[in-house]
């Protein structure tokens, strides 16, 4: 399946929906090879636009799913109205849902055991007869050689079909480019903050909030200190997406 690709700031994002993110999950997992995918909020963007050297990892993803509603929305106006936000944790969920039928193995890397015990609990209520393969949460810290092939080998050894990858972005993207091969598993997906959200230990902002693309403000105002770094640099993403914006249109109108 040949997926378009859609260029916001240099990051190009898949034009995708739930739908077709689940054929594709289906097609690889079937087939052969290992992939990595990317969800992409504009934060992600701003640490592309930021760190150019992230630009590789991001686009060298197999697919790159519009996470924020404000990419699903630039999506659009670029063209795409097929596309709709796979977000993280629902991407999650669906998964679970759409893999019951196909006995997909889910293998969850990252978070604390906490989050991790109480997100395979809310897993097996919600989806009886999930498969869950494996769970991880290595130390909050850079691992040792050792720790690394110990990591590979216990994954390698549980056969996921799906790598769940909550380490935070961008740790997660750089940490799946760089075991591409190493682990082999037909698909890896960073989720971010997903365990914690579909855990309880966080609170996600009511689906309303996520429909007009106010989930940021409703997680700043729940964790100022620590968000406030990442949410700041929104100003200038919708300043540079406009600048953007105007520089196709003059392009096309030029041609």
């Amino acid at each position: 399946m040949e997926i378009p690709r859609i260029p916001i700031l240099d990051v190009q994002v898949s034009a995708v929906n739930m739908s077709i993110a689940q054929k594709q999950f289906q097609d690889w997992i079937t087939g052969h090879g290992n992939h990595y995918v990317c969800v992409v909020p504009a934060h992600s963007i701003m640490e592309c636009v930021n760190n150019p050297g992230l630009l590789p990892i991001f686009n060298g993803a197999d697919m790159v799913t519009p996470d924020g509603m404000v990419v699903v929305w630039l999506a659009k106006v670029k063209g795409h109205p097929e596309v709709s936000r796979v977000y993280g944790p629902d991407l999650l969920l669906e998964s679970c849902k759409h893999g019951l039928e196909l006995d997909w193995r889910h293998y969850f890397l990252g978070g604390t055991t906490e989050a991790q015990e109480e997100l395979k609990k809310v897993l097996q209520s919600h989806f009886p007869g999930i498969h869950i393969s494996g769970q991880l949460s290595p130390p909050f810290r850079a691992l040792t050689p050792e720790e690394e092939n110990n990591i590979i080998d216990e994954i390698n050894a549980a056969s996921p079909d799906i790598l769940w990858v909550g380490f935070g972005s961008p740790t997660q993207e750089v940490w799946m480019h760089n075991h591409l091969g190493k682990i082999n598993v037909p698909v890896m997906v960073g989720v971010g903050a997903a365990f914690d959200f579909l855990s309880g230990r966080k609170r996600q902002a009511p689906h309303w909030i996520q429909l007009i693309g106010m989930e940021w403000l409703f997680r700043l105002l729940s964790e100022p200190a620590r968000l406030w770094p990442r949410y700041r640099q929104y100003p200038r993403f919708i300043f540079l997406v406009i600048k953007e914006l105007l520089g196709e249109r003059m392009l096309s109108r030029k041609n």
